[in-house]
C-alpha cells in the first residue's frame, strides 16, 4: 500500500519515488534515496564484536555452567556454541553477498521464498520481522538498557553512601533506563559516522576490560590456582535437553553474530568486507569468551559462579583492590555498545521490513541529507521505552529467542533451496554445503528438544504470537488492504522527520 506523501520542503514524490521540490525535479532523487555506505572492515568487525559482547559475560555466566554439570562440559558447551555461530554466519556471507540488501534473514527469507508461492512464500518472512521488530528486539534493547542503568546508578549510590528503598532504586534504574534508550536513539539518528565512531570506542574498552580479566586469569594460573579447572568433565550431564538448555545459555551470550547482515547497504565494498568481519569477529569472541571463563575459575569455585549475580565484579574486588571500581564501569561501558550497535542494527530490520510493503511505509523513509532511517529508529525506541516502564514480556525473551532459531533454520534451508534456483548467481564467497546442512541439523535439534523434554506453556505463547502475525498478514499483506487515516500521518510524519521513501535495490 502506498501512500502519497510530501518532504519538509513541500516536495512531492510521484509514482517511482522521485522527490521533487516546488516542482522542479531533484537530480540526486531521480532514482530514490538510498542508504549510504559509512561501514568499512573495522567498524564491521567492531559492531559484530560489540553487539555480542554485551553485559552478559560479565555479570552471569554461570547459566551454561550449571545446566552443563561440570567445568568441562561447560567449556565445551561455550566453544561449540561459538563453532554454531561460526557456522552460521558463514552461510550468512555467501547469503549477504548474493542478496546485498540490509534486513538479514528477513531478506534472505523473502527473495528465497516469495518466487515458490504468493501467499505461503512471504509469509515465514513476514512472521520473522513480526516477532523480531515488534517483540524480541525492543525487549533486548529494553533489558539491555535495564541493565546498564543498573551498573550506572548502583555504584553511584555506593560512591555517595546512599541507601534508598527498593521502589525508590527501582525507579531511578527505569527513568536512567529512559535516559539510556533517548541518548542511543538520538545517536543511531543523528549521525552514523559518529554512532560508528562511539561503537569503536566502546567496542576497544570492552576487549579492553576483557584483557584486564584474562590478565588476572594468568596471574592465577601462574601461582597454581588450577583446583577447580582440575575438575574437568566430573558431574557432566547426559540428559538431552538440558544440553539443549546449555546451549541456549550460551548463545543468548553469541547473539548478533548476524546483526552485521542487517545494514549490507551500509557497508563498504560488502562482497568483501562483509564476509571478511565475520571471519574476523566470531573467532575474536568465541576466543574472549572461552578466556573469561577460563580465568574466572581460578579464582570462583563453581558452585560460587554460578551463585554470583555479577562475577566480573567479585573477581575485581577479589584481586584489582583499589582499581575494582573499574570492572562495574566497564560492564556498563560494554553492555551501552552492545545495545547502541542493536538498536543500529533494528532500524535496519525495521525499515528493510517497511520497504516491502510488510509495514506502514512511513517506517520505510529515510532522512533526505543523512539518508538515516529514522523514523524506524525512533519506532523501536517508543516500544523499547513502553517494555521499560511496563517490564512485560520480558520474562519470554528466552522463549522467542527459540522462535528466532526457528527462522535462523528456515533461512539455512532457503540458501540451500538458492543454491537449486540461482545456480548461475554471482557468489563473490560460497560456502562449504556441509555448513549450513550442518547447522540445520543442529539448530533443529535446539528447537526440537526442549519442547520434547521440557514442554512448557511460555512455547503456547510463541505459537499465539506467530498465529496473531498471520492474522495481520492476511488482510494487509496478501490482500494489500489500506488504512485510510495513514495517509494524513505520513504526510505529518515525513514533513516532521524530513524523509522521503526509498526504492527497493537492485539485484545484481
Amino acid at each position: 500500500m502506498e501512500n502519497a506523501a510530501f518532504d519538509s520542503c513541500a516536495g512531492e514524490v510521484n509514482s517511482k519515488g522521485e522527490l521533487s521540490v516546488e516542482g522542479k525535479p531533484n537530480p540526486e532523487a531521480q532514482e530514490g534515496l538510498e542508504l549510504k555506505r559509512k561501514v568499512g572492515l573495522f567498524s564491521g568487525v567492531a559492531l559484530i564484536v560489540g553487539n555480542m559482547i554485551g553485559s552478559g559475560i560479565f555479570i552471569s555466566p554461570g547459566g551454561v555452567l550449571e545446566r552443563s554439570g561440570s567445568v568441562g562440559l561447560s567449556l565445551v558447551m561455550w566453544a561449540a556454541c561459538g563453532l554454531l555461530a561460526i557456522l552460521g554466519s558463514l552461510s550468512y556471507a555467501e547469503l549477504g553477498t548474493l542478496i546485498p540488501k540490509s534486513g538479514g534473514e528477513y531478506s534472505y527469507l523473502l527473495d528465497g521464498l516469495t518466487p515458490l508461492h504468493p501467499f505461503w512464500g512471504p509469509l515465514p518472512a513476514f512472521l520473522y520481522s513480526w516477532i523480531s521488530v515488534l517483540l524480541l528486539r525492543p525487549t533486548t534493547f529494553a533489558v539491555g538498557c535495564l541493565s546498564c542503568a543498573s551498573y550506572t546508578v548502583y555504584p553511584i549510590l555506593a560512591s555517595m553512601g546512599l541507601c534508598l528503598e527498593t521502589e525508590t532504586e527501582e525507579l531511578l534504574i527505569k527513568l536512567t533506563a529512559v535516559l539510556y534508550i533517548g541518548l542511543i536513539s538520538a545517536l543511531n539518528v543523528y549521525s552514523v559516522d559518529w554512532t560508528i565512531r562511539v561503537q569503536n570506542f566502546f567496542t576497544v574498552a570492552k576487549l579492553a576490560a576483557i584483557a584486564v580479566l584474562v590478565g588476572c586469569g594468568i596471574y592465577q594460573l601462574s601461582n597454581g590456582e588450577t583446583q577447580y579447572l582440575a575438575q574437568g568433565f566430573k558431574g557432566s550431564t547426559t540428559e538431552f535437553g538440558t544440553i539443549a538448555t546449555a546451549f541456549y545459555g550460551g548463545l543468548w551470550s553469541y547473539d548478533g553474530w548476524n546483526n552485521l547482515n542487517f545494514i549490507t547497504e551500509e557497508i563498504k565494498n560488502p562482497y568483501v568486507n562483509l564476509p571478511r568481519a565475520i571471519m574476523i569477529g566470531i573467532p575474536l569472541v568465541t576466543v574472549c569468551y572461552l578466556a573469561v571463563n577460563v580465568a574466572y575459575l581460578t579464582v570462583l569455585s563453581p558452585q560460587a559462579l554460578i551463585n554470583s549475580d555479577a562475577v566480573a565484579v567479585d573477581i575485581g574486588n577479589y584481586l584489582l583492590g583499589p582499581l575494582a571500581f573499574t570492572i562495574p564501569l566497564a560492564v556498563a561501558m560494554s553492555t551501552f555498545g552492545g545495545v547502541l550497535s542493536g538498536a543500529f542494527a533494528t532500524g535496519r530490520l525495521c525499515f528493510a521490513t517497511a520497504r516491502e510493503g510488510h509495514m506502514v511505509d512511513v517506517l520505510s523513509y529515510i532522512h533526505v541529507d543523512s539518508r538515516i532511517p529514522t523514523p524506524a529508529l525512533i519506532f523501536t525506541a517508543i516500544i523499547a521505552l513502553v517494555l521499560v516502564i511496563s517490564k512485560s514480556v520480558s520474562s519470554l525473551i528466552d522463549f522467542f529467542t527459540f522462535a528466532v532459531w526457528i527462522f535462523y533454520v528456515l533461512t539455512m534451508i532457503v540458501l540451500l533451496i538458492l543454491r537449486k534456483t540461482r545456480p548461475d548467481a554471482r557468489r563473490p564467497y560460497k560456502v562449504p554445503l556441509f555448513v549450513p546442512i550442518l547447522t540445520i541439523i543442529i539448530g533443529s535439534y535446539l528447537v526440537v528438544a526442549p519442547i520434547v523434554t521440557d514442554p512448557a506453556i511460555e512455547y503456547l505463547y510463541v505459537l499465539g504470537a506467530l498465529f496473531i502475525g498471520v492474522l495481520f498478514y492476511i488482510p494487509f499483506v496478501f490482500y494489500k488492504c489500506s488504512l485510510g487515516f495513514m495517509g494524513p500521518i505520513t504526510r505529518s510524519i515525513q514533513i516532521a522527520l524530513n524523509v522521503g521513501p526509498t526504492l527497493k535495490p537492485m539485484a545484481d
